[in-house]
């Protein structure tokens, strides 16, 4: 552990605490005695009032106007914290340099034990879908540093077992369906691109100044990410697969309610096979599709399958 994270934990610590001595702090941090004495001597540079009595049994206590104030949650409020920080257990890797159950014992450090068994007997009965993250994106916390500071980055990416080297600016990270993806524009194209995170096996921070600010790049997304020779689509769908929309669309499609149900959107060249796979998922839902092309693209992967499972 760190010297700035034992001193923010034991501020939480003896916070809770009228005296302590410093075999309290070499038991808990497994820290020497010459350790114990210079976190005191930081803790009060940092404004803890601390205190220390002489003697046989000396010890040291801390003043009633202590440093931190004490937190109360309402049940609905540690239910909707504690259904928050479940989510990371799903999680191989995060933006945040944290432990799940370290960052649990905090969260119930600052509870009352019947509420602390509130949260224990709900975990027993309520679940919720989370896609599970098993893969290890090690540059996810340069991708959030490199989008907060708005600098530029060089980095390696694996695609089709190939190393490629690309020059990009990132401006958002998402998580779906169980994978990180990071979104930024290629700075010698100008081209809007998505890496998936644990794909990218080095990166690098370049120096020169980015040329857009995130904001720029996050209004400006959708029209960076559409070429000019973008194909227009008009998909018309039975009202009750709307919810196969809502499980999973993406940003250059859209839906119209009315007389008629319609996925509106469009698609770059080179990405004719990744939409008539999007809309093989909704089956005998669909009722017209244009363009004819891509209805073509659709009827003739579902051929290929057919063929492919008469042969089995």
């Amino acid at each position: 552990m760190k010297k700035s994270e034992r001193l923010n934990d034991m501020i939480r610590y003896l916070n809770s605490r009228e005296f302590f001595n410093l075999g309290d702090l070499m038991n808990k941090y497994n820290i020497s005695k010459s350790t114990a004495l210079r976190d005191i001597s930081s803790l009060e540079q940092l404004g803890m009032p601390i205190f220390s009595e002489y003697g046989r049994h000396g010890r040291y206590g801390i003043l009633k106007n202590r440093l931190l104030s004490p937190i109360i949650f309402t049940l609905d409020e540690v239910y909707a914290l504690y259904f928050a920080m479940l989510t990371l257990e799903s999680y191989q890797s995060t933006p945040f340099h944290l432990s799940v159950n370290k960052l649990n014992e905090k969260f119930e450090n600052c509870l009352s034990k019947e509420q602390i068994n509130q949260i224990h007997q709900m975990k027993k009965v309520l679940q919720f879908e989370a896609y599970q993250h098993n893969n290890v994106s090690q540059f996810l916390d340069k991708v959030l540093q490199s989008i907060l500071s708005e600098i530029s980055c060089k980095i390696q990416y694996l695609k089709n077992s190939k190393q490629v080297s690309y020059h990009i600016q990132f401006f958002k990270i998402s998580a779906k369906f169980g994978q990180w993806y990071a979104t930024g524009i290629e700075m010698n194209t100008n081209k809007y691109k998505v890496f998936r995170c644990d794909r990218i096996t080095l990166l690098e921070f370049h120096n020169d100044k980015a040329q857009f600010s995130v904001e720029e790049l996050i209004h400006g997304s959708l029209e960076l990410y559409k070429s000019k020779k973008s194909i227009e689509f008009e998909v018309e769908i039975l009202e009750q697969a709307k919810d196969i929309f809502y499980k999973e669309h993406y940003p250059s499609m859209k839906i119209e309610s009315g007389t008629k149900t319609l996925i509106k959107g469009f698609y770059n060249l080179g990405e004719e096979e990744f939409i008539a796979n999007y809309f093989i998922r909704y089956g005998s839902f669909i009722t017209s599709v244009k363009p004819e092309s891509l209805k073509h693209i659709i009827q003739e992967k579902i051929e290929n399958l057919l063929n492919h499972y008469q042969k089995l």
